[in-house]
């Protein structure tokens, strides 16, 4: 306990001194912005203390400096919250340069100015252009670029932006770099942020943590991919949710707008005089005026695109007035145009004369919202129409503005709080669980002695986890069973080892019983056994069937191969012992010596207890008569399905047939046995097991030697 609470206050004393220095880095940023700002320097040198940080304290210090400076900016700037996402990538990046040992050379230098630049000087564009678009200046770089012919203006903004950016860039990496060669290396680990729940690991340790191997996916990552998804989802919904609000209060407004226009201008138009209009053609008293006035009201809104009063029958709309704008002439008076697709549905409610709500529509004429105001004579008769359109592009703009601003920010804090939790994560879930594994998995390569259990139970009890939750108690409690666990493996080995002796007569026994009855296999057993070992070594050494071939698998199968055809015992001795050819009735007496011997060895499976070390003897006794392509027997087993046991020993049992003399035929040359084997390769035989086997020829010829007297 004592131990647990020295941590404690080492690691608080550590992080006083690492959010100094977090301090120091925001105060370089700020300073360094201020200067080059006085100056009207073309730079911004405000990312210089986070690269400094990132790089001596790591991710989590890096983020906080970075995005702590764009903050602070914030409070003169608001525009500058927006931007802290580049910040906090820069630290990010610094960081993950840092730890690969990339800023050691030169290339990683460079590499590191590439980054920052694509990132300040490409991403540092893309925010501002999608919040305000893009604007043209010929006397900007990009405009000057533009005119070259070579760019659109969004390419040549674009690379201005990034060729503009790139000394600040450099300057920040040498200024960052100068001043990390001016602290001394001792205090480094001061910048770190530390958080230990047990005893701390070596530097090295610490380093090597990050790089452990896992079968599929790191716990590391598994967090940041729950805390990702998480927050996204909850952006999105909000940024979803917070669109919706805004895009009809916006609508709302511009339908205000539009009616509001439409009001005044059905004050200004005498519904008793529509008729005399159309037919005088808009010659007559009165008619420019009341155009006049309703271009005053065109032109007193920025927002209203087009004003225009229609006279609406079945055949069409006649136009009464249609106000000029500035990129569209109106059309001329008794004109009649087609009714809108966007109106189809309220032609009833037009040609009745009644109120109609506004009308969002998208075509020709842009996207527009069109509010109608039926306008009547003394009679009380709707004569006609004003209609008004609003222009809906600023709503777009302004959509991918708040879009890009809500997305801006929001990755900033993303990024922050994905550090922060890993890094709690790293010290309360993964050290300690990836330092007790370490210890747990020593246990299954210790030595036989007493001494190295007590040494690892030692060392396990030493990593002091003190998390004080599940992890600490689950700590405990391998602690305990460790310790049980070393008190017991020592009279566990010795009883395996007697099991083993036990086992290896047992099969030496049954092997002998089917020798002696074939009198034509000559050292067969032996040869075959020294071939399948050489066969699954070369193969492991390959690395083939990596997850196949274990230690266990290569023993099992070594000590099973003697029983590959234990099922002769049942085959009748005039067939067995045949000097001769075999006829086919006979052949397919000789074929049952397979599923013979599968059911030997499983009776003995069943009885022997602890026997499922001799399932690889089931399976090549069963399936060493199969071939690669299918046509093998008893069942047509083909390619992988085969068990790999048996597509060994059907390479070593051919070869030792072939190289050996049988009363039917003489033992073939090592060539020709070679050939026969590659011919078969990827039909009779695993490609794999013939190019191990081809390949371990010295070791072959060594056991072919030792048991015949001549090749």
């Amino acid at each position: 306990m004592n131990n647990s609470n020295n941590i404690t206050i080492l690691a608080k004393k550590q992080n006083f001194s690492a959010l100094f220095f977090c301090i120091i880095g925001v105060a370089i940023n700020m300073l360094l912005g201020a200067v080059v700002s006085e100056l009207g320097l073309p730079l911004c040198l405000d990312t210089v203390g986070s690269v400094v940080i990132a790089i001596l304290g790591g991710f989590l210090p890096g983020v906080i400096v970075g995005f702590a400076t764009n903050i602070i900016k914030s409070i003169s700037d608001p525009s500058s919250l927006y931007y802290g996402v580049l910040n906090v990538l820069i630290a990010c990046f610094a960081t993950w340069f840092a730890r690969r040992g990339w800023l050691k050379k030169g290339v990683g230098v460079i590499g590191m100015i590439i980054v920052f630049t694509l990132i300040g000087g490409g991403l540092g564009t893309i925010i501002p252009w999608f919040m305000e678009g893009l604007s043209f200046d010929s006397e900007a770089l990009s405009g000057i670029l533009y005119k070259t012919g070579y760019f659109n203006l969004a390419t040549a903004h674009l690379c201005s932006s990034i060729i503009m950016d790139f000394p600040d860039k450099i300057i920040t990496v040498v200024l960052a770099l100068l001043i990390i060669h001016l602290v001394p290396k001792k205090y480094y680990g001061y910048f770190k942020l530390k958080l230990w729940m047990q005893n701390p690991v070596s530097e090295e340790d610490y380093d090597k943590s990050d790089k452990s191997f896992v079968r599929k996916i790191s716990l590391k990552k598994k967090i940041m991919l729950v805390l990702v998804a998480s927050l996204t989802t909850v952006a999105v919904a909000a940024i979803l949710i917070s669109m919706s609000i805004y895009r009809k209060t916006v609508i709302k407004d511009h339908e205000r707008i539009a009616q509001g226009t439409v009001e005044i201008a059905a004050g200004v138009i005498d519904g008793n005089r529509i008729d005399e209009y159309l037919e005088t053609g808009g010659e007559t008293d009165g008619y420019y005026e009341t155009k006049e006035l309703l271009s005053k009201i065109l032109y007193s809104s920025k927002d209203i695109a087009y004003l225009y009063v229609y006279k609406i029958n079945n055949d069409g709309c006649y136009v009464v007035f249609d106000i000029d704008t500035e990129d569209l002439p109106g059309d001329k008076i008794g004109t009649v145009l087609d009714f809108d697709e966007g109106f189809l549905d309220y032609i009833d409610e037009l040609l009745l004369g009644e109120e109609v709500a506004p009308v969002i529509t998208d075509d020709k004429f842009g996207y527009l919202l069109t509010a109608y105001k039926p306008v009547y004579n003394s009679e009380g008769e709707c004569v006609c129409y004003v209609g008004a359109d609003v222009s809906m592009g600023k709503l777009t703009d302004m959509e991918r503005s708040f879009i890009t601003e809500m997305i801006s920010v929001f990755l900033g804090f993303v990024i922050i709080l994905c550090v922060f939790v890993v890094w709690l994560a790293e010290y309360h879930i993964i050290f300690p669980l990836k330092s007790v594994t370490k210890c747990v998995d020593n246990f299954s390569n210790i030595g036989d002695t007493q001494e190295s259990l007590d040494e690892e139970v030692k060392r396990l009890r030493n990593i002091d986890v003190h998390t004080g939750d599940e992890i600490e108690k689950l700590y405990q409690s391998i602690c305990q069973m460790t310790l049980n666990q070393a008190e017991q493996m020592g009279s566990i080995r010795r009883l395996s080892d007697s099991t083993a002796k036990l086992q290896d007569g047992l099969i030496i026994t049954m092997a002998d019983m089917v020798e002696n009855r074939d009198s034509d296999t000559g050292a067969h057993i032996q040869k075959t056994a020294s071939y399948v070992k050489i066969i699954v070594e070369s193969l492991k050494k390959k690395g083939y069937y990596a997850e196949k071939i274990t230690p266990k698998f290569m023993s099992d199968v070594v000590r099973s191969a003697p029983l590959h055809d234990v099922g002769k015992i049942n085959i009748p001795d005039e067939v067995l012992n045949k000097p001769g050819k075999l006829t086919d009735e006979e052949y397919e007496i000789m074929k049952t010596h397979t599923t013979a011997g599968k059911l030997i060895m499983e009776k003995a499976i069943s009885t022997v207890e602890g026997g499922s070390y001799l399932k690889e003897a089931r399976n090549m006794a069963a399936y060493h008569h199969e071939r690669w392509d299918g046509k093998g027997y008893p069942e047509g087993l083909h390619g992988e399905v085969i068990p790999l046991s048996a597509r060994i020993m059907a390479v070593a049992d051919v070869f030792d047939a072939l190289t050996s003399p049988r009363v039917y035929k003489p033992a073939f040359s090592v060539e020709k046995a070679l050939s026969i084997i590659e011919e078969g390769k990827g039909t009779q035989f695993d490609p794999k097991c013939v190019e191990a086997f081809m390949d371990s020829m010295p070791e072959v010829l060594v056991i072919l030697k030792k048991y015949t007297q001549s090749i």
